[in-house]
């Protein structure tokens, strides 16, 4: 299995390398040295010996392959890496009237290992709980529902729904607290927020991947719900504007540091 976004925690060496090696390689032909790699991963603050570390966990993980001139990317993994990058470059809000799709899955009790997997890779896609076995997300995620239970053979157990409207038994915002952990998904936003605080400009491509880094587990785990629903302070808008602003900065310059460190004769 390839590393995914929701194996590597945001702000450690794994995955800050991890997110250079997801924003840059694909534009570098898909393969840089071990000697630039190592350059870059100290221009993050990341000692050598620490970088070499990490860049071992990743080769293990099955996202990098080693040759004789360095790394290349893991064919296998370009198709786990388009959908991170549909996920935080196109940041999507249900409005009112949207669809919503849910799934129903009755997994045999024989295979709790794929009960557990399917509830938290759900979760990590956005899904709310709105009892055992049933889960609701936007539908615009339908595509990826569907890849995801193919990909853990659970096509089979699941059947999946879409409607524009809902009716729980109470007011659909408080199904929707009840069905999602606000509180957690608010701690998220708020940790993203404070975390730019820090970011400095004038090192474009380190503030630029950290921003990345930090930023890149928030719209898997946020589904982008109608704010009609959400509480009237909620800080969701507030990060995207943030993470879309600095992103607008950032992009070009922290690129170019990296052409020239990773290009021979650049």
């Amino acid at each position: 299995m390839v590393l995914d976004d929701i194996d590597a925690r945001p702000g450690s060496a794994t995955s800050l390398l991890r997110t250079v090696i997801g924003l840059y390689l694909r534009p570098l032909g898909e393969r840089i040295s071990s000697s630039a790699l190592v350059r870059l991963a100290g221009d993050l603050g990341i000692p050598a010996d620490r970088a070499r570390t990490a860049i071992t966990r990743l080769k293990q993980r099955g996202l990098l392959l080693a040759d004789d001139r360095g790394y290349i990317l893991n064919p296998a993994a370009i198709g786990m890496l388009e959908r991170g990058d549909r996920r935080i470059f196109a940041v999507r809000t249900m409005h009112p009237g949207d669809e919503w799709m849910l799934v129903s899955a009755t997994i045999p009790e024989t295979r709790r290992d794929l009960r557990h997997q399917l509830r938290r890779r759900l979760q990590f896609l956005g899904a709310g709980a709105v009892s055992a076995g049933l889960w609701i997300l936007p539908g615009h995620l339908d595509a990826e529902v569907e890849e995801l239970l193919e990909e853990l053979g659970a096509r089979g157990s699941a059947t999946l729904f879409r409607t524009s409207d809902p009716r729980p038994a109470e007011p659909l915002a408080d199904a929707v607290a009840r069905w999602w952990d606000l509180g957690a998904l608010r701690a998220e936003h708020e940790r993203f927020l404070a975390s730019v605080d820090g970011l400095d400009p004038s090192m474009p491509f380190a503030a630029y991947v950290r921003l990345i880094d930090s930023w890149r587990v928030l719209p898997y785990i946020d589904p982008g719900l109608p704010h009609e629903l959400l509480p009237a302070d909620w800080p969701g808008a507030r990060s995207v504007e943030t993470f879309q602003r600095l992103s607008a900065t950032l992009t070009e310059p922290a690129w170019e540091h990296v052409r020239t460190t990773a290009t021979p004769g650049a």
